[in-house]
């Protein structure tokens, strides 16, 4: 397989947008990703991460329609849906198509709209990612889910309340300086602890926010990389893992076991471990699964995670700097977009394009994209060439 390398990025400020459509704010960062590079090539084709245009805007046909809206009518264009990681999946769609030599250069994008509707909407559109027959149908939502792990999970290893309410005070401390990010101010834990209770024991601050977003990568081949720009980083490791929808189905409901299965795949093609990661970005949708997901990555032992937390590992200036962007829970969750903007804000990290979020001497990155409550997940490692 060719090595494939990221040679730019563009992200538009995650938020409320109610001037913009989903094809606005995808034309928004495609066109910033193809201006960083002095529009030196055409994408071959379109690769579009989205979980809900069809159940909030009735549109199929996705990738074609945004194509003809930024001028690339004609290349092939198609949406990829895995729930929540839809954004992850496209990159590892983008990174096949160009690693096989079926393209040298590819956009991969993400673009969620959800602020136009009211919440019960997005929230059950959203739930369509649980299993259908046995969850959604008897109303489960996705915070519900993540309420029953979170409440499992601090019985079983003794977490205490406030490891979570202080995950969420260092995802708001890192968006401070993050200038695309939804939620950029400061909060306590005595903020988490006293916010409205959504699902016990998920607050309102232990959650991601409704957002409207867009990012977009422009992937080549190394070859091509050095002939368009010396500020690219290299898909070192990819993998992606599943689980059963149905959460009932599973072995261990606290083990991310389709995370340790990608994290697994990608550790061994990027020849390196966990302790080689010099900055992560984890899909921390609810505080909970946050913590859980540096475990799904074997950054620490199950039922260590907020341990890590709790001792100062995971901030920037940490051991293991994790989300210097302020993650999902601040940074904001356009769903389909989100994996599209981890993997872009750790190249920036790898380019030492990061400005105030930059982490000192990164070389190699992660991001690791979630879909459901852990049903399928992408790992993506990232190095400087």
């Amino acid at each position: 397989m060719r090595r494939v390398a990221i040679v730019s990025a563009g992200m538009v400020k995650v938020g409320r947008h109610v001037d913009k459509s989903y094809k606005d704010l995808f034309a928004e960062a495609a066109l910033k990703a193809l201006d960083c590079i002095g529009n030196e090539v055409i994408p071959e084709a379109l690769i579009v991460g989205n979980q809900m245009s069809s159940s909030l805007f009735n549109q199929d046909s996705f990738g074609a329609i945004l194509a003809d809206y930024v001028g690339l009518t004609g290349i092939p264009a198609f949406k990829v849906e895995a729930a929540c990681g839809s954004g992850g999946a496209a990159v590892y769609t983008g990174y096949m198509a160009v690693a096989s030599g079926l393209h040298d250069c590819v956009m991969v994008a993400g673009v969620e709209k959800e602020t136009d509707h009211a919440t019960p909407k997005v929230t059950f559109a959203l739930g369509k990612a649980s299993d259908a027959d046995y969850e959604l149908i008897y109303g489960t939502s996705f915070v519900g889910l993540n309420a029953l792990i979170m409440r499992l999970y601090m019985e079983t290893y003794k977490a205490p309340r406030e490891a979570f309410a202080k995950f969420a005070v260092l995802m708001h401390e890192n968006a401070v300086n993050n200038p695309y990010a939804q939620m950029r101010y400061r909060i306590t834990v005595e903020d988490v602890l006293k916010s409205p209770v959504i699902a016990d024991p998920i607050r309102l601050l232990d959650s991601a926010p409704l957002s409207d977003g867009a990012a977009a990568i422009i992937m080549c081949s190394e070859e091509l990389a050095r002939k368009i720009t010396k500020d690219y980083s290299v898909i070192a490791g990819i993998g992606m893992g599943t689980d059963h929808v149905y959460i009932a189905s599973r072995r261990d409901l606290l083990s991310l076991s389709a995370s340790l299965k990608a994290a697994e795949k990608a550790y061994r093609m990027a020849s390196v471990g966990p302790k080689d990661i010099d900055v992560v970005e984890v899909h921390d949708a609810f505080t909970i699964m946050g913590i859980m997901a540096l475990e799904g990555l074997k950054l620490a032992k199950q039922g260590h995670g907020w341990k890590l937390v709790e001792e100062g590992v995971i901030a920037k200036d940490g051991d293991i700097p994790v989300n210097p962007s302020g993650g999902l829970k601040a940074r904001g969750h356009p769903v389909g977009a989100t994996g599209v903007y981890q993997v872009a804000e750790i190249h920036t990290q790898l380019t030492n394009q990061a400005g105030k979020m930059q982490v000192p001497n990164a070389n190699v990155g992660l991001a690791q994209s979630i879909g459901g409550a852990g049903t399928i997940i992408s790992v993506t490692i990232l190095k400087r060439p």
